[in-house]
């Protein structure tokens, strides 16, 4: 039988479920795809009110030093001073869970800083993995729901996670990483963070570089294996929260080195495979890590609703000297993210003291909505231009502006020499021991051998053997031999 035609919610045909609309080839997104503005807007308003991504998480207050001069790259004033401190706030989250979930499971890690800037808020919205699943974020609603509990069984389906993989080749290198032994974090503290996108940093001479962000842990990489997760688990549904909460109270501060990778502008064009897509890695013999600057976390919220639940992050609070990417991905998150806060929280959730800026003043013409509390003298106008004393413009925009040429439309992502979706999980595979290879072979298998499609076992194995033929045949062994159990 003939599968139905998907529509929009007016019931107009969707051409194109899989590319976001674009400014040409590899171009920023358009906001007058209606397609993907729907997608993301409904999406944000599935669940009341808990995050819809990313619910469960932890926080804690802090500071970001600079160590290393970057003046060279990015004129943000945070940045411009060896020895700068910087107040900040984080929040490490899981993604898929609900509120209630446990800490201790397989899942990627939310990583998001708020620096509380003299020229404003920046806030970098990362995870604990340098890559994601999809690249494209007209995809990012099926993915989670693929992910989420099942509407009828109300648990995680085997069948969902997997047939959503079966189908997005592109998140082969993703599954390679969340299914091996950093899959599972003993704690907070002991993880990476990464912007995972690709940001631009611009300079004072308007100097374009495209960067990515790399948090190492300084106090090392620890992970649980699954049979210690269950038992973590067991014991501390809270253990990520508990580990965090008490080693700050004792004076055990948690810190984090930044390295940054740096790509001049021009290089992007012509690099071997696409830059901007969040699936894959900057080698670093080619942009090798340079060091920023150290965090330290070293106070805890005193109340975790007030500010931790109800803080707020966009990956498109910038400021002068960073800006984004054509990262579709991060284009997405743009809108996303911002739209979803103001559902969950009320327009004015800027406002609220964690997500207000500490270092400077917030000062526009925004005026009243739900839950208002910015206090205006009688005769301040709401309007600009004016011939009062309002704030005005700078004329001066955040970051270089990005060259963009082609038609409107949806695309597929721009044509580089290297660019399949499997390469790079390959290249992690290899990396592994013996022993690594065996504990993420086992971690697969265990899920994938539950699906019930066998086509959809199929797909999966046929994207391991494309990372490398002996990741493939591996997976399959054991996927075989547990479903002959």
């Amino acid at each position: 039988m003939a599968q139905p035609t998907l529509t929009t919610e007016s019931g107009a045909p969707v051409a194109d479920n899989q590319n976001a609309a674009t400014a040409g080839i590899g171009g920023p997104l358009l906001l007058q795809d209606q397609h993907l503005i729907e997608k993301l807007a409904r999406f944000n308003r599935e669940r009341i009110p808990e995050r819809v991504v990313h619910a469960r998480g932890s926080g804690a207050y802090g500071h970001f030093e600079v160590t290393d001069d970057v003046s060279a790259y990015t004129q943000a004033a945070f940045l411009n001073t060896v020895g700068k401190r910087t107040e900040l706030f984080a929040r490490f989250s899981t993604v898929a869970d609900s509120l209630g979930g446990a800490d201790a499971v397989r899942d990627p890690r939310g990583f998001a800083l708020k620096f509380y800037t003299e020229e404003g808020n920046y806030d970098l919205v990362g995870n604990n993995t340098p890559v994601f699943f999809i690249k494209d974020p007209l995809k990012f609603p099926d993915f989670i729901h693929s992910q989420k509990r099942d509407p009828f069984t109300g648990r995680q389906e085997p069948d969902n996670v997997w047939d959503f993989w079966a189908n997005s080749p592109e998140a082969t290198h993703q599954v390679t990483w969340l299914m091996g032994d950093r899959g599972i974090p003993a704690s907070y503290r002991h993880m990476n963070g990464y912007g995972s996108h690709t940001y631009q940093w611009t300079n004072a001479a308007g100097e374009a570089f495209f960067v990515k962000y790399h948090f190492k842990t300084n106090q090392g990489i620890r992970c649980l294996s699954a049979e210690q997760a269950a038992q973590t688990v067991g014991q501390d549904g809270d253990s990520h929260q508990t580990d965090l909460l008490q080693s700050i109270e004792r004076g055990v501060f948690p810190s984090w080195t930044l390295y940054v990778q740096i790509m001049p502008a021009a290089e992007a064009a012509d690099y071997r495979f696409n830059p901007f897509d969040l699936t894959k890695v900057w080698p670093h013999a080619d942009y090798p890590l340079q060091r920023v600057g150290r965090m330290v976390l070293d106070r805890n919220p005193d109340n975790v609703f007030a500010e931790v639940e109800q803080s707020a992050f966009s990956p498109n609070n910038f400021v002068p000297g960073i800006g984004p990417s054509p990262d579709k991905m991060l284009q997405g998150r743009l809108f996303a993210y911002a739209d979803a806060q103001r559902y969950r929280l009320g327009v004015n959730h800027t406002q609220l003291p964690v997500n207000a800026p500490r270092a400077t003043s917030a000062v526009n013409y925004g005026r009243d909505g739900l839950m208002a509390s910015n206090r205006y003298a009688r005769d301040a106008k709401n309007y600009e231009p004016n011939s009062y004393d309002g704030p005005v413009q700078t004329g001066a925009p955040l970051s270089a502006p990005l060259a963009v040429s082609g038609h409107t439309g949806t695309h597929e992502a721009p044509a580089h020499t290297k660019d399949d979706d499997f390469f790079q999980a390959g290249e992690l595979f290899r990396l592994m021991t013996k022993e690594e290879r065996t504990r993420l072979v086992a971690n697969i298998a265990g899920g994938l051998s539950q699906v019930t499609r066998e086509d959809v076992v199929e797909k999966n194995l046929a994207h391991f053997h494309a990372a490398d033929p002996q990741y493939g045949r591996l997976v399959e062994e054991k996927v075989r031999e547990l479903r002959e159990d």
